[in-house]
């Protein structure tokens, strides 16, 4: 088996109207999360966000600014996805990113991943997202854009 690393992207994609688009897990459900991803081969963490937002939605972010906002958390994994990594590894170190559209697009949804997807506004976006770290990507998307919690 080969294991995952402990180095993620996550990235925030949102319109300039501020909805937020997010996807339910297929193997969890009711588990809310913008698009992320662990760091393969020699991957820095912009080419993996850049790669799976492609494979998660079909965005391509050439067309698009994918921004480093400069903010990674390191976080527990959860149990029932450690069997993913390596035995001695427990924790994950998690970038994000922020890609800006113009307005929603329909996304071509990886099926093994993701089984449906929404487009809500930012703020409801905070109550659906099932980890901390993607409430802190929208928590920073506030300040960027000076948006009041």
């Amino acid at each position: 088996m080969v294991f995952k690393k402990p180095i993620s992207s996550l990235v925030l994609i949102y319109t300039t109207d501020f909805k937020v688009l997010l996807m339910e897990r297929a193997d969890k459900k009711c588990f809310w999360q913008s698009v992320t991803g662990s760091l393969e081969n020699n991957e820095t963490p912009k080419d993996a966000a850049a790669r799976e937002v492609f494979e998660e939605t079909g965005i391509d972010t050439n067309k698009y600014t994918l921004e480093d906002w400069h903010l990674s958390h390191v976080y527990e994994i959860y149990s029932h996805w450690r069997y993913r990594y390596a035995p001695e590894i427990t924790h994950n170190t998690e970038h994000i990113f922020g890609l800006q559209l113009s307005s929603p697009l329909p996304i071509q949804l990886s099926i093994n991943e993701h089984i449906q997807y929404i487009w809500v506004d930012w703020k409801e976006a905070m109550d659906k997202v099932f980890s901390w770290t993607n409430l802190e990507a929208l928590k920073k998307l506030a300040e960027i854009h000076q948006l009041k919690l």
